[in-house]
């Protein structure tokens, strides 16, 4: 299945202004960013592309002056092929978010009080007429660890809690569990605790902040040796290709920003019944653009805040997950 395939494109009507709201440009390694990946297509696509830096976003009041409501500092931007010079600002200016055909949220975590103080402006722009993807409001109610308990029958043996003494029962009834921080990303403090690892008390301890922090532990499952399987799901659709992130020996996290190697593959059978089970549902709430995370037959994380592996999908399977994205857009936009 070809990424026009996917989506059903109709002749453009109309060009759109998009505006993606993102860390700093400079920041951006061009050569594996979905968000530049994003921009790239919605370009070749015909639209205008824009990026907002995150730190930029404001609100004044409407009677203010020009930028009454929700606005950033605008770049408009020409997207070259050349990933180390891979764009040229064409201008730069305050402009209202309303003033978009749509707005991305594409900025990466941490999920901190910066991050959740632009979906509370995101959502007042929404309410100005802004069309903001993924919602600000699907993006704080949907943690990226817990959202999975909605789903539990797919996800593997679980618990949660900052009590050390449910932890350890979970340890020693589990054998060999997986810990994890709530807010971490790209494989960020993951631990694998046996049973008798005589390591297992600072480890909880550390992680737990002596009680303080609540965290997620799960049953280790052994199939992370053929990957973690990042599984795309755009409007509520799985991509026909996931990326499987291989451990590298003698590592248990396949994360690519600890060393995984990515590897794409066709959709297993079980792969796309937890895929087409979630999709809707998501999709309904308003997230257009999800990255769920698949080991085995075990649901294990629901990303919402700015799913990756858009370029690697598509370099190895000659699917393009930007380019189906941006067709969601603009079917979202009335483009039909």
């Amino acid at each position: 299945m070809q990424a026009s395939e996917f989506f059903h494109e109709s002749p453009r009507e109309r060009q759109l202004k998009l505006a993606f709201v993102l860390d700093p440009l400079d920041e951006l390694k061009a050569w594996k960013d979905s968000s530049v990946a994003m921009m790239r297509a919605a370009e070749k696509h015909g639209h205008d592309v824009y990026a907002i830096d995150s730190r930029s976003l404001g609100y004044r009041t409407p009677e203010a002056d020009h930028l009454g409501g929700v606005f950033g500092e605008a770049v408009e931007l020409h997207l070259r092929p050349d990933d180390h010079d891979w764009y040229r600002e064409i201008g730069r200016d305050w402009k209202p978010l309303k003033q978009f055909d749509a707005v991305i949220m594409r900025k990466d975590p941490p999920f901190d009080f910066e991050y959740l103080t632009a979906t509370w402006l995101l959502e007042r722009a929404e309410a100005e007429g802004a069309k903001v993807f993924n919602r600000p409001r699907a993006l704080r109610e949907h943690s990226e660890k817990l959202s999975i308990l909605e789903f539990a029958h797919f996800a593997p043996c679980t618990a949660v809690s900052r009590d050390m003494g449910q932890l350890q029962h979970f340890i020693d009834e589990q054998r060999d569990v997986i810990l994890k921080p709530l807010d971490g990303m790209g494989g960020s403090q993951i631990f694998r605790v046996h049973r008798n690892d005589p390591n297992r008390n600072v480890i909880l301890e550390t992680l737990t902040q002596l009680g303080q922090r609540t965290i997620m532990a799960q049953r280790y499952l052994p199939e992370i040796v053929h990957g973690d399987k990042r599984i795309l799901l755009i409007g509520g659709k799985p991509v026909p290709w996931c990326l499987a992130r291989i451990p590298p020996a003698g590592e248990t996290r396949g994360n690519l920003a600890v060393g995984g190697t990515g590897i794409a593959q066709e959709l297993s059978k079980r792969d796309r019944q937890i895929a087409e089970a979630l999709g809707p549902t998501l999709l309904k709430r308003g997230l257009m653009l999800v990255g769920i995370d698949v080991i085995g037959d075990h649901l294990t994380e629901i990303n919402v805040t700015s799913p990756t592996c858009m370029v690697e999908i598509r370099q190895q399977s000659g699917f393009d997950p930007a380019g189906a994205f941006i067709t969601a857009i603009e079917h979202a936009c009335g483009l039909s």
